[in-house]
């Protein structure tokens, strides 16, 4: 298939496109809209390989289809359930018998919108003037592109050519094949979102954001959920707050497995799955039934089918691209790479998206902007949400040393949550007064040498995705620990707390040291 090249007047090509992206994910779409902006013939490809579980989707990728779209609606789904406790707090009467949740309500809701984006789309592609093809694309040579179209698989491939190309084919869940019955019996993010029948008592495998965050909006729709630890959560984040995120969840009433990875898993008469858990302390084996396992312990880039020999271009051995320059480039000058399948990058929606337009606008419009891949913000989605933006405390400590960092800490109970009087789950529940943990807490870590330069930023609480998006502008603008303080607080809110931080790590011999006895949440009333 070749790209219109225009008039009688338009410059000639060696090559059927200027610009073909393989991938139809954040990345892959924005990078080719812009590019189609900028006057390149543009083409896509984008072809979804079932799961396991046999879980299809359309186009958009991971984010839209099987990840932050579904997850953050689900998220909204167990806040809504939450707040059902609170309701009789604040004056609404919930029947004894509490509502009834509804697995197919919410699937439903949640696939109808995503196949609405889905179809938005088509029509922005469309609208940009790039040429889409649902099909399934690999490398014959440097510049030519194999592929077969969606339901037309039996039929031979058809091949056209690009002068430059984008690998955007983003990653997908790890399931060991070295666990009896774990391929064939477990699901992961791509298949939970649309699941036909209600999980129910669901074992989640993981301890990073995707396990914790399904975990979390599982149990809080309803669903006895446990997780299997192998070592500790939230690795690569900071620890109080992947502590503080454990100890927030396990109160709500998930349950944790520390020290356990999955043995085997086998499918019962019943239709149960019976899964095995060994422990890496030499702990005996603990047993245990479940209607759903889901795998949430890694992910790998979906680059083994793209024949990449035969283009030259080589990947490491988890399939991601080593940048040479530390941009978008692969080790072959004109194919490039953004999303998952670059190593070393934060595997993030937004930070695909803003590579591939400022990627297009260095090809097309000369352009010499590249994508700081520093004091990038984020959000985990569990039921009180973690935000982060620059280096832990760990991480800052070992890249300057511990005498030249400063951190300063706090937690305490938002005021709404305060009011409520959230008690733990009746599970673990020890009397009517067993109230919820400090449900927030908030750090700076800051470079003293800088005057207090404030290079990360966390809070877990309520609404953390929203707060942490403003404190990260403040960031790359420099703001130091005293334009923290010289900011005027919002009452009363929990991110007031960032303006009014006194407690360093150096006043904490014990939890009460950074511990609010009282107050309006994250302020001072006074």
């Amino acid at each position: 298939m070749a790209a219109d090249n225009g008039g009688p007047g338009a410059k000639k090509s060696a090559f059927d496109y200027d610009f073909a992206v393989i991938g139809g994910g954040s990345g892959g779409m924005a990078a080719a809209k812009e590019a189609a902006k900028l006057g390149a013939r543009v083409v896509l490809f984008d072809y979804v390989k079932p799961s396991p579980r046999g879980t299809k989707w359309g186009l958009g990728g991971t984010c839209v289809n099987v990840g932050c779209v579904p997850k953050k609606l689900m998220h909204h789904a167990g806040l809504i359930g939450v707040s059902l406790h609170d309701a009789p707090s604040y004056g609404w009467q919930v029947p004894a018998e509490g509502l009834e949740f509804q697995w197919d309500a919410l699937k439903a809701n949640v696939q109808g919108h995503v196949k609405l984006l889905n179809l938005s789309y088509k029509g922005g592609l469309a609208g940009a003037n790039v040429t889409y093809i649902n099909g399934l694309a690999k490398f014959v040579d440097a510049h030519t592109i194999s592929y077969i179209r969606r339901f037309k698989e039996k039929e031979p491939a058809e091949t056209l050519t690009a002068e430059k190309i984008l690998i955007a084919v983003g990653g997908r869940p790890y399931v060991p094949k070295d666990v009896p019955g774990a391929v064939e019996h477990s699901i992961t993010s791509d298949d939970i979102f649309s699941l036909r029948q209600a999980p129910g008592k669901t074992l989640c495998v993981g301890a990073g954001y995707i396990a914790l965050e399904c975990a979390g909006f599982l149990n809080e729709v309803g669903f006895d959920t446990t997780i299997a630890v192998r070592s500790r959560l939230l690795r690569g984040f900071d620890e109080d707050c992947a502590d503080k995120i454990g100890e927030i969840m396990h109160a709500g009433g998930n349950k944790f497995l520390f020290g356990v990875t999955p043995k085997s898993i086998s499918k019962l008469e019943s239709g149960k799955l019976e899964v095995t858990l060994q422990s890496t302390k030499g702990e005996p084996d603990i047993i245990d039934q479940f209607d759903t396992v889901l795998y949430a312990t890694g992910r790998y880039a979906d680059t083994a089918g793209l024949n990449l020999e035969a283009a030259g271009v080589t990947a490491d051995a988890s399939g991601k691209f080593v940048s040479p320059d530390g941009t978008e480039s692969t080790n072959v000058p004109h194919i490039f790479a953004v999303g998952d399948v670059l190593a070393g990058r934060m595997e993030l929606t937004p930070v695909a998206i803003d590579a591939g337009e400022k990627l297009a606008r260095r090809l097309f419009a000369g352009s010499t902007k590249r994508l700081d891949y520093d004091l990038v913000p984020t959000t985990i989605f569990t039921p009180t949400e973690y935000g982060v933006c620059g280096l832990s405390e760990a991480d800052a400590i070992a890249r300057h040393g511990a005498d030249a960092v400063e951190t300063f800490l706090w937690q305490w109970t938002s005021l709404e949550v305060q009011a409520a009087h959230r008690l733990k789950h009746p599970s673990i529940r020890e009397n009517e007064i067993d109230y919820q943990p400090a449900n927030s807490m908030c750090k700076l870590v800051c470079l003293k040498a800088e005057k207090n330069r404030v290079i990360g930023f966390h809070f877990v609480g309520l609404n953390a995705g929203e707060v942490t998006q403003g404190i990260a502008i403040a960031m790359r603008c420099g703001a130091t620990k005293e334009d923290f303080d010289d900011t005027i607080g919002i009452h009363p809110t929990d991110a007031e707390a960032f303006t009014t931080m006194e407690v360093t790590r150096a006043d904490v011999k014990e939890p009460g040291d950074w511990t609010a006895a009282a107050g309006c949440g994250g302020g001072k009333c006074g």
